[in-house]
């Protein structure tokens, strides 16, 4: 973690100013490609990794090669991926005299382990035994082989693969590359005139650009967008969070309803799962387009770009269904004061949580804590329904209680959080002769 840097206005503003030209530099020289390169861009500041999947000759390694030309002080790893390839070919060399002693020990130094960028051409090529030994350099960025352990330097890998090769390790594989595409060639005549006129300037390979920008500046950036400096985090409000799990939610039975009403358009699927662990990456994702923005506070409007994480861009239907759920609970929450009450019901759950862990503040009047975001709110309403603000515990349970239950539901899930709050204030009451000694 970062814990003595900072990043000043000025330097902040500059690099989002190039970024965004760097953006759109590549958006010109890979056509028709807008999507896929803000989607890599976005797994580069959240320090993820990507897949491009595309059919052969589509600019899989043009796109890579030229988004990383972008960055300079940066290593690069560049594979192609072969069936007869050891893990050596990606961690270094073995040390001939460590391996007498019957030790693996890799010769790390220009390996991926030691890169901080990594290019990948068809992994599905690798074998098994190669894949799995992958597996924790992309995942944990360490080395892990027999007694050997390196920290790995590895900030974002993109793949390229012409196909899936679905088995248990390649699904544990594909978990790691939480941006996923595809690349369909495009045959609209325009497009492929422009694909032509950027060939025969450029015959197909990637270009220096006007610009580049320092990896040392990516890093931080990605650093204050993971939360890692001290007083300069992206703050994200408890209700947009709760929005953005509800949508999250939405799209995956929107998306196993469809798996089962239409079966042969993914036959390696049985269902389809958001796991914890890629639903809680969408905190950073989140963070990433509100630091994009320039913005220290992520929106509720920034859920709907979610779609760069939960589907794979290049396929419309997919998109489509996120933007439904999007939609659909937006509407749910933006009707009757759904937000409002989703907010009140959140700050309360905070101060219930607050009070756990200090039950001594029970005995002040829960309107005069200090730093509570319901402060206002709880105030006004007591002073209008239950007369003066006084001190003791009875009078807090009464006020927390009757609090509670002038906030309306609008919706199942406002219902289930609300019930799930009267029961963490009946528990908290419940205890308080034990607590003190009542």
């Amino acid at each position: 973690m970062a814990n003595d840097i900072s990043i000043t206005r000025t330097k902040l503003d500059n690099f989002i100013s190039r970024l965004r030209e760097g953006i759109e530099f590549v958006e010109q020289r890979v056509v028709n490609r807008e999507p896929v390169v803000e989607q890599i861009f976005a797994a580069l500041l959240t320090r993820e990794h990507a897949l491009i999947q595309s059919r052969t000759g589509a600019g899989k390694s043009l796109l890579a090669e030229q988004i990383f030309l972008m960055f300079e002080g940066a290593r690069l790893f560049t594979v192609q991926a072969s069936k007869d390839q050891q893990p050596d070919t990606y961690f270094g060399g073995l040390d001939i005299e460590e391996l007498k002693k019957g030790r693996l020990i890799h010769n790390t130094e220009g390996s991926l382990v030691e890169s901080e960028f990594g290019f990948i051409d068809e992994i599905f090529d690798a074998n098994d035994y190669t894949l799995r030994s992958l597996l924790s350099c992309l995942n944990e960025r360490a080395l892990r082989r027999g007694v050997q352990y390196v920290k790995a330097r590895i900030h974002t890998v993109i793949a390229a693969t012409n196909y899936l090769r679905i088995s248990e390790i390649t699904e544990a594989l594909l978990d790691r590359f939480l941006y996923k595409s595809l690349v369909i060639p495009d045959k609209e005549p325009y497009v492929q005139y422009q694909i032509s006129r950027r060939y025969l300037v450029h015959g197909g390979s990637p270009v220096e650009p006007p610009f580049k920008i320092p990896y040392s500046e990516l890093y931080l950036a990605s650093e204050k967008i993971k939360g890692n400096i001290p007083g300069q985090e992206i703050s994200l409000p408890t209700d947009v969070m709760y929005f953005a799990n509800l949508v999250v939610r939405y799209y995956e039975s929107l998306r196993n309803r469809r798996l089962k009403e239409h079966p042969e358009e993914y036959p390696h699927l049985k269902d389809f799962y958001i796991s914890p662990r890629t639903q809680a990456k969408a905190i950073d994702l989140l963070s990433a387009i509100a630091f994009l923005q320039n913005r220290d506070e992520v929106t509720r409007e920034d859920v709907e770009k979610l779609y760069f994480l939960f589907t794979t861009i290049g396929i419309e239907e997919e998109k489509n269904l996120f933007e439904k759920a999007y939609q659909t609970v937006l509407h749910q929450y933006n009707t009757r004061a759904g937000f409002t009450n989703l907010k009140a019901l959140l700050e309360l759950d905070d101060l219930l949580d607050r009070l756990r862990l200090n039950p001594e503040l029970l005995k002040r009047p829960i309107t005069e804590l200090e730093h509570s975001p319901l402060k206002k709110t709880l105030l006004d309403w007591a002073k209008e329904k239950l007369g003066l603000v006084d001190p003791g515990v009875e009078h807090n349970r009464r006020l927390l209680e009757s609090f509670s239950e002038s906030i309306t539901p609008m919706n199942e899930e406002t219902h289930e959080l609300k019930q799930h709050i009267r029961k963490s204030i009946n528990q908290l009451f419940q205890s308080k002769e034990h607590i003190w000694g009542q």
